[in-house]
């Protein structure tokens, strides 16, 4: 999973980059939108896998890792046409979006905070992006778009209505994530990766002193910000990667000072989880416990195939416990004698927390 961190310079992305990866990155690097973007891989923390590698003590012990990319995306960018091409890839590449606003006075800025304004202004910018993109498909296809096959125009034509019934949605100012769209205009969509579609937390960044007002600014700002997929946390990215670069014992200290329950690094994860409809699952066993990351819905073949693509051609069954389970029974012997340990079959609807063996012929 990428999630590509974005907001207006000095809302403090690399500031929280730094938090959730644990990185050096120099802050205020991207003020003028030249810096190369910083990327970082972060291992998803899970108490329930750290459960399983002290039942299992396996050789290895692999968590699911989310990789954050702090872009830099100059005010008015995309009315000026000045977005870089790979920064834009990164941005429309993205599973989802950390959206950094700036709720903390002083910083270099020269307006008051309001992160509420700049969560629009940068909306808008997507906005804009998005609706180039859609004038020129469809100048394309009102020209080219008439030729080829009786298969090609017709599909051309449903690209072409669906593209025109887009376009007053982000005029109106409304994110392409608002509308209501078919599984069929989904698959026609996924080329074009749209910015205004994309699931987005908003983090709104805090300095210390507004800390205790944390819980009120994500009420409110989920009233304001109503739309589908999208969710606001409020943090201090400042005292978050400050605990980064902390030892464990110390961090803890810490955060009970400052009233923090926990770092910010695993409730993200967890808010953007939720927002992209993603659980774990995990397989366990003397060589290696890992937990592996699956959208809600999938199935026992579809929890194979994330683990590798023969599994999911021979399919045979799948052995699954639920970790509760598994961790009352102390073994995956004494979970079968439980008879908690079942056996399903390719439709079975994996659950977050389901810990599976998988079944399969050997292909030949």
């Amino acid at each position: 999973m990428q999630v590509t961190i974005v907001g207006l310079p000095g809302s403090g992305k690399t500031t929280l980059f730094n938090a959730l990866s644990g990185a050096h990155a120099e802050t205020g690097a991207f003020s003028g939108g030249r810096a190369a973007p910083n990327i970082g891989v972060v291992k998803v923390p899970d108490a329930r896998l750290d459960a399983l590698s002290a039942l299992f003590h396996p050789r290895k012990t692999t968590p699911a890792d989310v990789t954050y990319v702090d872009v830099a995306i100059p005010a008015g960018a995309a009315r000026e046409g000045t977005i870089a091409p790979d920064v834009l890839a990164l941005v429309r590449n993205a599973d989802a979006l950390l959206h950094v606003a700036r709720g903390f006075e002083g910083g270099g800025a020269e307006r008051a905070a309001d992160p509420w304004r700049d969560v629009a202004e940068l909306d808008l910018e997507f906005t804009i992006a998005d609706l180039e993109v859609i004038a020129k498909r469809l100048d394309k296809l009102r020209t080219s778009g008439r030729h080829g096959s009786p298969a090609e125009r017709e599909q051309n034509a449903l690209e072409e209505e669906l593209l025109a019934r887009l376009e007053p949605q982000l005029s109106g100012g409304k994110p392409l994530r608002a509308m209501q769209i078919s599984d069929d205009d989904e698959r026609r969509l996924r080329g074009y990766r749209f910015l205004t579609q994309k699931p987005v937390l908003v983090v709104v960044n805090l300095d210390e002193a507004r800390l205790g007002e944390a819980t009120a600014l994500e009420e409110g700002g989920r009233a304001q910000y109503a739309q589908p997929f999208t969710d606001v946390a409020a943090l201090s990215g400042k005292i978050e990667a400050e605990l980064a670069q902390l030892p464990d014992e110390d961090a803890a200290l810490f955060m009970e000072d400052l009233g923090i329950a926990e770092p910010s690094r695993g409730r993200v994860i967890r808010l953007t989880y939720d927002l992209l409809g993603l659980f774990s699952f995990f397989t366990a066993g003397e060589d290696e416990c890992r937990a592996w990351t699956l959208r809600r819905g999938a199935s026992a073949v579809d929890a194979a195939g994330a683990i590798h693509s023969d599994l999911a051609r021979g399919f045979i069954r799948a052995e699954v416990v639920t970790y509760p389970d598994l961790m009352a029974a102390g073994s995956i012997a004494e979970a079968r004698k439980r008879g908690v340990l079942r056996s399903e079959g390719k439709a079975y609807q994996v659950r977050d927390g389901d810990v599976i063996e998988v079944l399969f012929n050997v292909a030949r």
